[in-house]
C-alpha cells in the first residue's frame, strides 16, 4: 500500500519550511520515526522523522525547495501494514500522514507510544517534526546511514555519476554547514573535518570550494604582464529571500508599526563590574563557569524586572487585556549564519549567577550549531541584545513582538570619567532601552534603567533590592 507523506502542520503560525536535505533514497526500506530528512523552518533545522515503516517509493521534493504546510514530500510502500502506535495489543491505529483537509497534523501523531504488540516491549514514539521517538529510554535516535539507491541530485544541477552509497556513515557537520556545502557545491563526503572530533566546519567548506584550490594553486606564477589574474566579481548578485529573515522581517515590521517604541540611554561607570568579573576568574570556585558582563546584566535585569513589573508585561489586543507576567524568560538576540533569532532562558528569574552562565553558554552553542529549538525560541518576555560585542556604544533596539521591552547592552570603553572628585580613565559602558509606551511609562521606563545601572555601578546595591 503506497502512503503519501506531506509535511506536517509544523505549529506557531509556520506554514512552510526548506527541505534541507534527505537522508533516505528511493528503494530505502525505513523505520517508524527514524530520521529521515533535515528541514528548516522560520525558526530553526530540525530532524523529520519518518511516520510509516516501509520503502521509500518516491521523494517529491528535492533539498534547497521550499514546501508548504499539506504538500507530498515522500511517499513509502507500508506493504498493507499499519505503525502501531499507544493502546496495546489490538488496539493499533495508523499514523495518518494525509488527513481530511490534506494536511498532517504534528500534534495529531505526536504522543502516541505504548506497548508492542504481544512482546510487552515498548513501542517507537510517532512524533513529526523536530523529535524523534527514542529508540532506549530517555535517548534520541541515532543518525542511521543512507542504504543502497540512487543519490538524488538538487533541482536545477546536472545529474552527477550515481554510485551506490551502501551503507558508509554520513559526514559529521551540522545543518547549515551542510547548505552551504550544497550552496558551494563542496561534497561533505570528501573531506576531513578540523572540527571536534571530525566535525566539518564552515572554514572546511570555504577552503574546499571550487575555484578556490584552483586560485591556491595558481599563487605565485604572476602573469605574463604582471598583473593579479581575478575573475571580475558581478556588479550585482541575488539571493532568495529565505524563511527565517522573511519572518523576522514581518515580526520587525509589525513590532515597529504597533508597538509605539520609546528608547531612553543611560551612561554608567561599570569598572567595580568590570573588576568583580576578574576576581572572578581568578576564583578557583568559578573555573568552570563563563560568567561575563553579559551574565551580570542578565542577572540585573531579571532584578530590577521584579521592582519594576510592567517591563515584563504583553499587550492583547485581541482580548483587550494586559498580560503580567510573574517569571521572566529572557530572550538574547543571535546573529546566526541564518539571520537573527531570539531564543529564550526558561525561568531566568530562578537561576543564580552560575547558573545564568550555564543557559546562556548553551543557549549560544545551539544558535551556532542552527539546532535552536521550538521551544527556546516562543514565550520570551523581556529580551536583550549585546551590540558591545561589534563595538557598538549605543542604539535603538526593536522590541521583540509580544514583548514589553529591550535592553540593549553597548561596548565597554575606557574613558575619562569623573571619579571621587577627580577624572580618572574609567570602564564605561552606555544601555539603551526600548518599551511600547502603552505598557510602560517614562517614569516606570526610567527606573527600571535606573536600577539596572545602580547594579552594575555598585554590585553591592544588589543587597538592597533583593
Amino acid at each position: 500500500m503506497i502512503k503519501v507523506f506531506k509535511l506536517p502542520d509544523l505549529g506557531e503560525g509556520l506554514t512552510e519550511s526548506e527541505i534541507v536535505a534527505w537522508l533516505i533514497a528511493p528503494g530505502d526500506t525505513v523505520e517508524l520515526n527514524q530520521h529521515i530528512a533535515d528541514v528548516e523552518t522560520a525558526k530553526a533545522v530540525v530532524e523529520l522523522p519518518s511516520p510509516f515503516a516501509g520503502t521509500v517509493t518516491e521523494l517529491h521534493q528535492q533539498p534547497g525547495v521550499v514546501v508548504h504546510v499539506g504538500e507530498p514530500i515522500v511517499s513509502f510502500d507500508v506493504a498493507g501494514a499499519e505503525p502501531q502506535s499507544a493502546g496495546g495489543v489490538g488496539a493499533a491505529q495508523p499514523v495518518e500522514a494525509e488527513f481530511g483537509d490534506g494536511v498532517a497534523s504534528a500534534t495529531d501523531a505526536a504522543g502516541r507510544s505504548g506497548e508492542a504488540a504481544g512482546d510487552g516491549a515498548p513501542a517507537r514514539e510517532a512524533v513529526l517534526v523536530g523529535y524523534g521517538a527514542a529508540a532506549e529510554r530517555g535517548g534520541r535516535p541515532k543518525r542511521r546511514p543512507r542504504f543502497g539507491g540512487p543519490v538524488v541530485e538538487p533541482v536545477g544541477k546536472a545529474p552527477s555519476v550515481v554510485e551506490p552509497v551502501g551503507t558508509r556513515e554520513r559526514p559529521r557537520s551540522t545543518p547549515p554547514v551542510r547548505a552551504l556545502a550544497r550552496e558551494l557545491g563542496v561534497d561533505l563526503a570528501a573531506l576531513t573535518g578540523t572540527g571536534p572530533d571530525g566535525l566539518i566546519t564552515r572554514d572546511d567548506v570555504h577552503q574546499n570550494a571550487p575555484g578556490r584550490a584552483a586560485a591556491s594553486a595558481g599563487q605565485g606564477q604572476a602573469p605574463r604582464d604582471g598583473r593579479a589574474d581575478a575573475t571580475p566579481a558581478p556588479r550585482e548578485s541575488r539571493s532568495p529571500i529565505k524563511s527565517l529573515r522573511k519572518l523576522t522581517a514581518a515580526a520587525m515590521v509589525q513590532s515597529a508599526f504597533t508597538a509605539p517604541h520609546v528608547t531612553e540611554f543611560l551612561t554608567i561607570d561599570v569598572t567595580p563590574t568590570v573588576e568583580l568579573l576578574d576576581s572572578l576568574k581568578r576564583d578557583r570556585a568559578f573555573a568552570d563557569y563563563r560568567i561575563g558582563i553579559l551574565t551580570v546584566v542578565a542577572k540585573a535585569l531579571c532584578i530590577a524586572v521584579a521592582r519594576n513589573p510592567s517591563l515584563n508585561t504583553r499587550w492583547d489586543d485581541a482580548a483587550g487585556e494586559i498580560v503580567q507576567f510573574n517569571y521572566v524568560n529572557l530572550g538574547i538576540a543571535a546573529a546566526t549564519p541564518r539571520g537573527l533569532i531570539v531564543p529564550n532562558i526558561k525561568d531566568a528569574h530562578a537561576l543564580g549567577l552560575t547558573e545564568l552562565a550555564t543557559a546562556l553558554a548553551g543557549l549560544t552553542e545551539t544558535a551556532r550549531a542552527g539546532t535552536t529549538s521550538q521551544d527556546a525560541l516562543t514565550g520570551g518576555t523581556i529580551s536583550i541584545t549585546n551590540i558591545g560585542v561589534y563595538g557598538i556604544d549605543a542604539g535603538t533596539p526593536i522590541l521583540n513582538p509580544g514583548e514589553a521591552a529591550i535592553l540593549a547592552m553597548g561596548s565597554i570603553r575606557r574613558t575619562p570619567w569623573e571619579h571621587h572628585g577627580e577624572v580618572a580613565l574609567r570602564s564605561v559602558m552606555t544601555l539603551s532601552l526600548s518599551f511600547d509606551h502603552r505598557l510602560v511609562d517614562g517614569e516606570q521606563g526610567s527606573r527600571f534603567l535606573a536600577d539596572v545601572g545602580s547594579i552594575l555601578a555598585n554590585p553591592g546595591m544588589v543587597l538592597t533590592m533583593i
